[in-house]
């Protein structure tokens, strides 16, 4: 395929695998109190709910945040055994489930077995005096898993195993609407088999592909296809690593996570200005850029509505496709393991990845490798 060739058109008119959106992302974490207090402190979120000993979980204490339609639960294990702790000390704190809002969680569950999908769970129904959720999950790449979640018969705020939370301190948000896509990494080869999976299994299409022409720098390389469901709430860019010179990013990842997972959440803003500068404030590092990617820029992408100067001072990206354009920014890993970090985007028409800041953000990564001894 040439590089960062379309997919063909997507041919059905009906959703073979309908999905409402992205319901929530788990993090299995080290100290969940601690997770939560930090997504409330730098990103703004608001705990609105708690399950764990107090409320009859034994095994685990998970925080419920919200912000807009973006839902987080970071789990903590109450012990040093058992999956929540098994996978903390394999990953380090990382994504666990990709949570995936369907309207009937037994026939999607149903249909993604019979195409070939691994079981994690059978469908499970939760009841409280708001009525039932019901729950099903399957495996994904590495230790990740999709919990499917039908809420059609709930009238309660999230799920009947957790108990709302109120009375918190006050955060102020920072602009996060929604989950715009979530980027696993996958061992070499890997990649077309998850491509195929999401294809087969949910019904998803190939939406675009890099080769390692597009996503290249003078060390190193990768290859990427981004599949996405029918109605595109649902994005997935999917990462291999190249041959290089040296060690990639992906390479990196995959041996500090110890194998295939989610690399970054890319959260969408309707002001990329005002969200990153609150973010900034509050101590949250991003990737930077030379001062001479912004030289060029107008050139590069035409006229835009936000001040050059600004985007330059809190290093912001920007890219254009033929609907519009996108600004983009990336931040350090979150945690001490160089793995999962963010991305910070506002769309005003564009659909695609940022092709044109592949260059520009992969260097920077480069360049933090190097001073991590990695590259």
């Amino acid at each position: 395929m040439d590089s960062a060739t379309p997919a063909p058109a997507f041919e059905t008119v009906t959703d073979v695998f309908p999905i409402n959106g992205t319901d929530y992302i788990e993090f299995y974490v080290g100290n969940a109190r601690q997770a939560a207090h930090y997504y409330q402190t730098t990103f703004g979120f608001e705990v609105i709910g708690y399950s764990g000993p107090e409320t009859g979980v034994r095994d685990r204490a998970s925080y419920l945040l919200r912000q807009n339609k973006v839902r987080f639960i970071v789990t903590a294990a109450m012990g040093p055994d058992g999956p929540i702790a098994d996978h903390v000390r394999r990953h380090g704190d990382g994504i666990r489930d990709i949570a995936l809002w369907v309207d009937d969680a037994r026939e999607a569950y149903a249909l993604a077995v019979a195409r070939g999908a691994r079981s994690a769970y059978e469908p499970r129904v939760l009841r409280d005096g708001s009525g039932e959720v019901v729950m099903a999950g399957i495996h994904t790449y590495g230790d990740t898993i999709h919990s499917l979640v039908e809420r059609r018969g709930y009238r309660g705020a999230f799920r009947p195993d957790f108990q709302p939370m109120a009375g918190g301190p006050a955060v102020e948000p920072v602009g996060i609407l929604h989950v715009d896509h979530c980027v696993g990494n996958v061992e070499l080869g890997k990649m077309d088999e998850w491509v195929g999976f999401y294809e087969r299994v949910m019904g998803f299409r190939n939406l675009i592909s890099f080769d390692d022409e597009d996503i290249s720098t003078e060390y190193s390389s990768l290859m990427s296809k981004v599949v996405a469901n029918g109605n595109e709430r649902i994005k997935f860019p999917i990462n291999e690593p190249a041959e290089g010179r040296r060690k990639s990013q992906i390479d990196e990842y995959l041996d500090y996570y110890g194998g295939a997972g989610a690399q970054h959440l890319a959260l969408a803003t309707h002001d990329i200005v005002h969200t990153v500068r609150l973010l900034e404030a509050r101590g949250l590092e991003f990737l930077t850029v030379p001062s001479s990617y912004y030289e060029t820029l107008l050139n590069r992408v035409g006229p835009i509505e936000e001040d050059l100067r600004e985007l330059k001072q809190l290093g912001i990206l920007v890219d254009r496709d033929d609907e519009g354009y996108l600004l983009q920014i990336f931040t350090q890993p979150v945690q001490d393991r160089p793995t999962f970090f963010y991305e910070i985007i506002q769309r005003k028409g564009a659909r695609s990845f940022g092709k044109g800041n592949f260059k520009a953000l992969f260097e920077a990564i480069e360049r933090e490798q190097a001073r991590r001894g990695n590259l």
